[in-house]
């Protein structure tokens, strides 16, 4: 009877094609380094964190505290406010005033915002009604306006709508002028709106369409209609022709939506910066929010080299550096009772 090959025999190829190369990676021959966590090395290291999680976070916090801010609530729910009688009349064509008072000077430059409060840009529904495709100025969705924009993609008479949606038709229409008042009069402070936006949403994800002659926007928004709530079309948002329709970086800070309830939208920037002196602010009160007991405020605030106030870093740093130290001491403490100490159990 003859022999068959054993399964080794059968193997040997296969086994030779498969082997890992020999060296130190695939072999598992690299050297190893196992570290042995005794108290003269894990202690220091908590109090060495510790310190210098502190440091860092009193660096944070007395930087953020630098940072000086001016806020004006302008919602008017209060009957002393200047800005009461524009909530009675439907908030069309209202102005009003407040004043205020910088007592150092503010170097620029101070950035000017407003605030919204209790309006909820992180609703998932809200969130999501826009057309990306269309704010990008594609000629195809202009007209045809994606489904996620419903119920504000057509009008009544099933026209589309551009920009469709309800971030682009919640769109805050507030405006604001500042004055620097002296004992002569009053002079206009310059505002400045340009770069407010984000570079990437203004030069690659918002552009215009394109008209046939190429210059008029009248012409590339023909077919469309307004948003409901817009008192003029998109093409008409500014007499800047490098800021206006779709391009308009008011729109465009206000399409960014907000992760909070409560948030701050950047509208102006004071490059000259504000000397001490009496100023006001003169409002054109056109955006409603008592309706969802929402609140509006104006802020001047200045900058520092991490950016606006934010507090929240810096007590971060403070709390895990105070973690670490009271960590260490109580190791510390743990260590000097049992050290010396040897327990042994008879079996």
């Amino acid at each position: 009877m003859s022999r068959l090959p054993g399964p080794s025999r059968l193997g040997d190829g296969a086994a030779s094609k498969n082997k890992p190369d020999n060296t130190a990676f695939t072999q598992q021959r690299l050297p190893a380094w196992q570290p042995f966590l005794s108290a003269g090395y894990v202690l220091p290291t908590f109090f060495l964190l510790g310190l210098i999680f502190i440091a860092i976070g009193l660096g944070l916090y007395f930087t953020s505290n630098s940072v000086i801010e001016i806020e004006l609530d302008y919602t008017g729910n209060n009957p002393n406010s200047s800005c009461h009688q524009c909530t009675k009349n439907g908030t069309k064509n209202c102005k009003c005033k407040l004043y205020f008072k910088v007592d150092k000077a503010l170097s620029g430059p101070v950035f000017m915002y407003y605030e919204l409060s209790n309006f909820y840009q992180n609703n998932r529904k809200y969130g999501v009604s826009r057309d990306d495709d269309q704010l990008n100025g594609d000629s195809d969705y202009l007209k045809k306006p994606s489904e996620y924009c419903d119920p504000f993609h057509k009008d009544q008479q099933n026209k589309p709508i551009a920009p469709c949606g309800a971030i682009a038709n919640s769109l805050f229409n507030d405006s604001f002028v500042v004055y620097k008042v002296n004992s002569s009069g009053t002079s206009k402070v310059s505002l400045n709106g340009k770069g407010i936006s984000w570079w990437t949403d203004y030069n690659v994800k918002f552009n215009n369409p394109k008209s046939d002659n190429g210059t008029d926007l009248k012409q590339a928004f023909e077919g469309t209609v307004k948003p409901i709530n817009w008192p003029r079309p998109a093409y008409e948002l500014d007499t800047n022709p490098a800021n206006n329709g779709f391009i308009n970086e008011d729109f465009i800070v206000w399409m960014r939506a907000a992760a909070l309830p409560t948030f701050r939208k950047l509208y102006r920037r004071i490059d000259g910066g504000l000397q001490p002196g009496n100023y006001s602010v003169e409002i054109n009160y056109n955006y409603p929010v008592l309706s969802f007991n929402g609140k509006k405020r104006i802020t001047f605030s200045t900058i520092s080299w991490m950016g606006g106030r934010n507090p929240f870093l810096g007590i971060a740093y403070l709390v895990c550096g105070s973690a670490c130290i009271v960590t260490g001491i109580v190791m510390f403490a743990v260590y000097i009772k049992y050290q010396g100490r040897h327990v042994f159990k008879e079996d």
